[in-house]
Formats: structure tokens, C-alpha cells, sequence
């Protein structure tokens, strides 16, 4: 069975200032580089690290020279990776004096405890620790582990097994994971642990985190810097999940007619909460603009005026008239805790400008007290701007896709996000490199309007160019946020991403052109291979609704990944979603990072059917040729897929590679209805060209 072994480093220390990621990455050009060269010496590095993306804004590659030079090194001398990641390290602290400390520092962590390339907060650990308290306290498995104390290391101990973040990220998200598809015992094998990672890392990005350089293994090693850094993306995730109109209609409050409310909608939550504080600022009478979380609210002032006019009744004079800003924050915290807001930070974060700590104070007051009005007119006309269930629920699953991808922009709302043409061409290249003009590329913030036209111009174009179906479509189209184009467009875009990843795979495929039937094909075979009936048509095919035939899939491509036991017949609506809940998160768990809905599989969702399908054909495909296979007698099979998954110490890898970095950008596919007038070409023929189990 296949097995994760990351890159080692016989200096511990040297180990420990490095993520799995950041050492794969390493490693492979230093390889690159050395397999060139017949040999790595010091003169290598220049030209290697002016190229990384740490250095190349900051260093030419003669300073770089100039650097190692002082440092007495000969350029002719062979250096190991392990002199390299030191002359890294160097390199890079030089780099963090050039800016000016760590103030400078793009991390959201700041400094109390620290190691050469990574800090942490204490006072925002000691809120995540009081969050997880509150939030995890009665959970049935985690209730004797806490409460955890904010002084100790037990936070980043207790999350090695996983559970904890699967559990945070269900209290961010409810229903985002299948419980029953944790695996929680007091002691669990490295495969167990592996596991719950796995599907904790896919389910963050199908919240909407950030996760590109988070790999399993820093998780299983509880490195402080990153367990903190997924913790506040979920966290994040869960206080400000209301800031939005669907959620909360009132917020059209804020805006006086309909322009003003499409830009409302393409907001980040973040912004909207922005702009909720200062509409109440200035009913209060406060003179400034709140423009950040941190700087401009370190005074408490807006704090003050802010609680005043939202809880009146808990006001306190003495407030504004103390001069003192640590006082006057003392002073805001006891009024926000007699609204019943929970005290996460305390008056030294408020003065020291914390922006994490102060931003979760702000969305806590909106949700306990938002102070906005109920006119049924204005909320009825919110309603109207916002999109059906079918449009609202296919951007969520674009906009979690891309930003999946790892490009340089993070995608807040699809429809008015891509109207400048940037997002696509990012895309565009991270999908096919090489196809994407830069030098006729404008970048945001685009004040000419025939710039925007430009870039669309030039992803329509492109898509032409990879034979997409684009009659009559032009770059205009795009800028005027026709979104029936615009999903049609990235449905196309997602699928040839998916059958190009799939082709790639040269071993199983030859190089040959991939298509949906070739898909169909393999999924029918490789169930067939365990012995069992299941069959389907198409990926249209009502059988699906169950959620057997994906269960069946997942358990011929990884026996232990399914727990019979917990299967139901799927004849009933909720026998159907107890399935489909549960096949969701069994192939996060074994390393597809998908977007889907339980529903998507109850309705047979034709295009989210192909991509789930085709996601799990790449992960299996990715497998040693003895796993790959996956053929067996009925006989062993019965006896293997009915055991829970404890009794086979086999692991699921999943993002620990580069080619499992690929398997994320592929399982992304997960596309609701119809997003287009593309339908999906016929799947039952073409039983030539197979494609192997």
C-alpha cells in the first residue's frame, strides 16, 4: 500500500524551520538544479534563489552573490540541500532586517514566541483556545480533553489527531463533515491520524480557507504557526458567515438604491462589516472613517460610540472622557460584556492594534446586537437581488474551485469578481501555462473600462483557442457581468482542467485525449473488479440518488475507506442524505478536495456526478500499480469492505505530493446544475480505448 514519507532533515532544528511544503518545493530545485549541473556547488544558489518567490522583489541575483560572498563562501565548493537551506535561512533573515524587523512581516502572527522564521501570538492563541472552550466544551469525544489552558502547549498537542479541527471547522460550517467519518478513539494509528488531516485540510478549502502551504504532516506535528493560522481562517469563517444578504437582508440598511446594493453583494464579509461599523459611527456622530481593524480602533473611540448608539441602555460616560486608551478599552470590554459579548481579547489588544482579535470583537457585537432595522420593503427588495438557489449555489462552487488554486487573487464573488477579465487569465494560466499575454494585461484596479474589455477580449479568445464552445460571446459580455456566460465559461474551463489532469497521467492514459465516457467507463469497471452489480448508464443515471454506487466506488478503490455499517439502503429521502453526507466526506477523507453538496448527489447533479467520478478515478489512479488495480475476489472483498476502517493499517494520502497537489486541483470540479448550455456529450459509447483500473 502506499505510504507518505516527507522530506527528512538530519538537523532537527533545520527541519523545524521549514513546512512540508516549503521543503518539497526546495528539494525539487535543488535536485532540478543539481541533475543540470552533474553537481550543487555555492555558485548555483544566486541565480536559483533570485528566481524563488521570497527573493526575487527584494535581491538581484549579483546581491545575492555579493551576500554569500561576505560570508567567506567558495563558489566551486559542492554543497549538500541541507547547506542549502541554511544559506536560505540566512538569506532570508537578511531579507527580514532589509524590511525592517518583523513589523513589516506579511504574517498575521506577531511576536512573543518565535523561531527564526515564524511567530505566534500569545493573546490570539489564548482567544482561540477560550473560542474552542465555549464552542467544543459538552462535544461528546472532546469533552475530556477540555477545557484546554491557553498557557500550555495542549492546543497544538491536542490538534496532531485532527479531531479537534474537524470538529471546529463543523462549528464554522455545520453539516460540512460527516462525523461519522472521524476517526475517534484515545489512541489512533499514524494511518487513522493521516486520515482525519486529509479530510480536515479538504474540507477547510471546501469552507473557503486557505490551505496551499499546510500539508499532513505539519499538522501531525502540531506546528504551532500553522495549526494557529488554520484555526483563525476557520474561526474567521464561522464569526463573520452572517455578513452577507442572504443571511441577513437588514444589511440592505446600509445602501440607499440598487447600484449601491450589487456592490454590497460583491463585498467581503470582512468589508461589510467595515462598512455596517461606520454607518453606525456616523449615526453616533463619530467624525472618522474606520478603514482597518487595527490602527484606527487602537484609541477605543470608535468603540465607545459604536456600543453607545447599538446598547444605550449599558452606556457609561466615563468612557469617552478617559483619556487613558488602555483604560478607555477596559471600559468598552465591560460594556460589550453587559450585552453578553464573550471577552476574546483584552484591553492590550485593542491598544496594540490586534487585527484578528479586534475584527472577531466587531462581527461578536453584530451578532449580538447588529442594530439595523426590519422595514419589510427594504428587505423585501434584498431578496429580490439576490440569486436562486441553483445560480447562488454553482458560484459557491467556482469561487471555492478557484481559489483552490492558489492564484495571486482571492475570489469574494465570482459574478463581479471576474468582470475585469484578471481573475479569468489568472486561471486561465494556472490551467494552461503559457496561453495568457501578459504584456497585454492590465492588472486591478482598472480605471479604463476598455481595459477590462481588453482582458476579456483575451480570455475569450483563449478559450476559443482550447475549443471551447463560446458562439457569439464576446470580452463585452464578460464585462457586463452576463452570468450565464460567465458560468458556462468556468464549467468548460473546470472540465478541461479535469480531463487534462486526467490525461497527464501518461502511464494509464498513453497521452490519449480524455472523455466523460472514458470516465463512465473505468468507475463501471473498477466496482465490477470487487465482485458487485451496481451499473450505471450515465451520469444522469437516477440510480445514483442512493449514493450505493459512489460507496461501492470508494470501497474498490480503498476497501477499509468504507464503513458498511454505517450505510443505509438509501430508499427514503433521509436514507438518501445519511448516504450522501457520508460519501462526501469518505472521499475527502481518502484525498479528493471537493465542493459538492449532499444534495447535488440526492438530485443527480450531472456535472457534480462527473467531477465527483472523475476525482476519485484520479486519486486512484495516482496509486502503485498493486493498489491501482484494486481487483479482487468477491470473496475477499465481502470480507473487507464490511470491517470498519480501524482493522487495516493502510494510509490515505492526499496533498502530500506534488501530484496530489494536481489531485486537489482536479476533485475541485464540483459544479452544480446546468451552468451552461454545454451538456455533457454522450457517455455510453466509446468502449474502445479503456482506461485502467
Amino acid at each position: 500500500m502506499s505510504s507518505y514519507s516527507g522530506v527528512l532533515v538530519s538537523d532537527q532544528w533545520l527541519q523545524s524551520q521549514f513546512t512540508q511544503v516549503e521543503l518539497r518545493s526546495l528539494k525539487s530545485k535543488f535536485i532540478s538544479t543539481k541533475n543540470q549541473n552533474g553537481k550543487f556547488t555555492v555558485g548555483d544558489q544566486p541565480p536559483l534563489m533570485a528566481k524563488l518567490k521570497a527573493f526575487r522583489e527584494m535581491y538581484t541575483e549579483d546581491e545575492i552573490k555579493g551576500i554569500l560572498g561576505d560570508q567567506g563562501s567558495n563558489f566551486s565548493d559542492e554543497i549538500d540541500f541541507e547547506g542549502f537551506l541554511r544559506a536560505y535561512l540566512n538569506l532570508q533573515g537578511q531579507a527580514t532586517e532589509k524590511l525592517g524587523g518583523p513589523k513589516n512581516s506579511s504574517s498575521f502572527l506577531k511576536a512573543t514566541t518565535t523561531t527564526l522564521l515564524h511567530t505566534i501570538s500569545e493573546s490570539e492563541k489564548a482567544s482561540y483556545v477560550a473560542h474552542i472552550n465555549s464552542y467544543l466544551g459538552d462535544d461528546p469525544f472532546l469533552k475530556q480533553y477540555l477545557p484546554l489552558d491557553p498557557a500550555t502547549n495542549d492546543l497544538f498537542d491536542l490538534a496532531k489527531d485532527g479531531v479537534l479541527l474537524c470538529k471546529l471547522i463543523n462549528v464554522a460550517v455545520p453539516g460540512t463533515i460527516d462525523e461519522r467519518a472521524i476517526n475517534t478513539k484515545r489512541i489512533i494509528n499514524p494511518w487513522e491520524r493521516n486520515e482525519n488531516h486529509t479530510l480536515c485540510l479538504n474540507s477547510a478549502k471546501a469552507i473557503g480557507c486557505t490551505v496551499v502551504n499546510i500539508g499532513n504532516q505539519d499538522l501531525v506535528e502540531g506546528r504551532p504557526h500553522l495549526v494557529l493560522g488554520l484555526i483563525s481562517q476557520i474561526i474567521k469563517i464561522q464569526l463573520l458567515a452572517d455578513l452577507n444578504l442572504k443571511k441577513t437582508p437588514q444589511l440592505v440598511e446600509l445602501v440607499d438604491d440598487s447600484k449601491d446594493v450589487e456592490e454590497l453583494m460583491s463585498l467581503p464579509p470582512d468589508k461589510v462589516l467595515l462598512k455596517w461599523m461606520n454607518f453606525h459611527l456616523q449615526k453616533a456622530g463619530y467624525k472618522k472613517n474606520v478603514t482597518n481593524f487595527s490602527s484606527d480602533l487602537k484609541d477605543g473611540e470608535a468603540y465607545a460610540y459604536l456600543l453607545n448608539v447599538l446598547a444605550p441602555e449599558h452606556c457609561n460616560p466615563a468612557t469617552l472622557d478617559n483619556k487613558d486608551p488602555t483604560a478607555r478599552a477596559k471600559l468598552v470590554l465591560d460594556h460589550a460584556e453587559r450585552m453578553d459579548c464573550k471577552r476574546y481579547l483584552t484591553p492590550k489588544d485593542i491598544v496594540e492594534g490586534s487585527a484578528n482579535l479586534n475584527l472577531g470583537f466587531v462581527a461578536q457585537i453584530f451578532h449580538e446586537r447588529n442594530g439595523l432595522s426590519t422595514d419589510s420593503k427594504k428587505i423585501s427588495f434584498a431578496e429580490m437581488m439576490t440569486d436562486d438557489v441553483q445560480t447562488s449555489r454553482e458560484e459557491r462552487c467556482f469561487r471555492l474551485w478557484i481559489n483552490s488554486l492558489g492564484i495571486a487573487t482571492y475570489v469574494n464573488n465570482v459574478f463581479e469578481d471576474v468582470r475585469n477579465g484578471w481573475i479569468l487569465l489568472e486561471v486561465l494560466d494556472k490551467v494552461s501555462p503559457g496561453l495568457v499575454n501578459w504584456k497585454h494585461a492590465s492588472k486591478p484596479p482598472i480605471k479604463m473600462p476598455f481595459r477590462k474589455v481588453e482582458n476579456c477580449n483575451q480570455v475569450v479568445r483563449i478559450g476559443k483557442q482550447l475549443k471551447f464552445s463560446l458562439v457569439n460571446v464576446a470580452g463585452n459580455d464578460i464585462v457586463q457581468g452576463n452570468k450565464k456566460l460567465i458560468l458556462a465559461f468556468l464549467w468548460q474551463l473546470m472540465r478541461f482542467n479535469m480531463l487534462q489532469l486526467l490525461k497527464n497521467l501518461r502511464s494509464h492514459s498513453q497521452g490519449k485525449e480524455m472523455r466523460d465516457s472514458d470516465i463512465l467507463n473505468w468507475a463501471n469497471r473498477k466496482v465490477k473488479s470487487t465482485g458487485r452489480t451496481s451499473h450505471i448508464e450515465s451520469f444522469k443515471d437516477k440510480s445514483l440518488s442512493s449514493g450505493i454506487f459512489f460507496l461501492e466506488l470508494l470501497s474498490a478503490v480503498e476497501p477499509r475507506v468504507v464503513n458498511w455499517n454505517l450505510v443505509t439502503k438509501g430508499e427514503s429521502d433521509d436514507e438518501k442524505k445519511l448516504n450522501a453526507t457520508y460519501i462526501i466526506s469518505v472521499a475527502r477523507k481518502l484525498g479528493c478536495s471537493i465542493f459538492l453538496l449532499p444534495e447535488d448527489i440526492m438530485e443527480v447533479n450531472q456535472k457534480m456526478i462527473l467531477t465527483l467520478t472523475a476525482s476519485i478515478m484520479f486519486w486512484s489512479l495516482q496509486q502503485p500499480v498493486d493498489d491501482a488495480d484494486g481487483s479482487m475476489s468477491p470473496a475477499n472483498t465481502s470480507v473487507t469492505t464490511s470491517s470498519t476502517p480501524d482493522e487495516s493499517p493502510a494510509p490515505s494520502i492526499s496533498g502530500e505530493d506534488e501530484i496530489s497537489s494536481l489531485g486537489g486541483e482536479i476533485s475541485n470540479f464540483s459544479i452544480d446544475d446546468a451552468a451552461s448550455d454545454t451538456t455533457v456529450s454522450s457517455l455510453v459509447d466509446n468502449e474502445g480505448s479503456p482506461v485502467p483500473e
